[in-house]
């Protein structure tokens, strides 16, 4: 079904809205994906934090117009499904590269984070990233280790000037 002019700019203004706020973008060749696939893929996506499109490239080259996946206008080329990442960077990435394994057919052809577009391979490199409990619990570890390894070097001076002092104590003792 064709879309009338009001419809194709709430589509662009839909994208331009997530693109706007999403943290990386990854464009799929979808073409031999079954409507199951599709589906479990979009469940999937929902429950990540992952929003998935499949919208004339035209549109979502206007979409992307003044946001920092405008550099990947030149390669929208083909039926695309598009993967915004809405609440961490390598959650669209992470959905990709799973269902990628089931269905050869899904191909990543544009990856795009920080304003750079980068291979279709670096799919992997997205997918790779921690999220962000796993960010913020590496992070939690990098500021407690100076504080243990405080505490450890306290005990262990302690160790050594208990043993000492006890040494001296006894020498006193013998020499009195």
């Amino acid at each position: 079904m064709a879309l009338n002019l009001s419809q194709k700019q709430e589509v662009v203004a839909e994208l331009a809205d997530v693109a706007a706020k999403a943290h990386s973008l990854i464009a799929v060749e979808y073409a031999g994906t079954t409507v199951s696939q599709m589906t479990a893929m979009r469940k999937k996506a929902r429950e990540t934090g992952v929003y998935l499109k499949v919208v004339k490239n035209t549109l979502a080259a206007r979409a992307v117009e003044g946001t920092e996946y405008e550099c990947t206008k030149d390669a929208l080329v083909g039926p695309l499904l598009y993967a915004f990442s809405t609440e961490e960077p390598g959650a669209a990435g992470r959905l990709i590269k799973e269902f990628a394994k089931g269905n050869d057919k899904l191909q990543a052809k544009v990856v795009s984070v920080g304003g750079q577009l980068y291979p279709a391979t670096h799919v992997d490199v997205l997918a790779s990233l921690p999220t962000r409990d796993q960010a913020l619990a590496m992070l939690a570890r990098v500021l407690a280790e100076p504080a243990s390894m405080f505490a450890r070097a306290v005990k262990a001076v302690a160790d050594k000037q208990g043993g000492g002092e006890e040494a001296v104590a006894e020498a006193a003792v013998e020499t009195a």
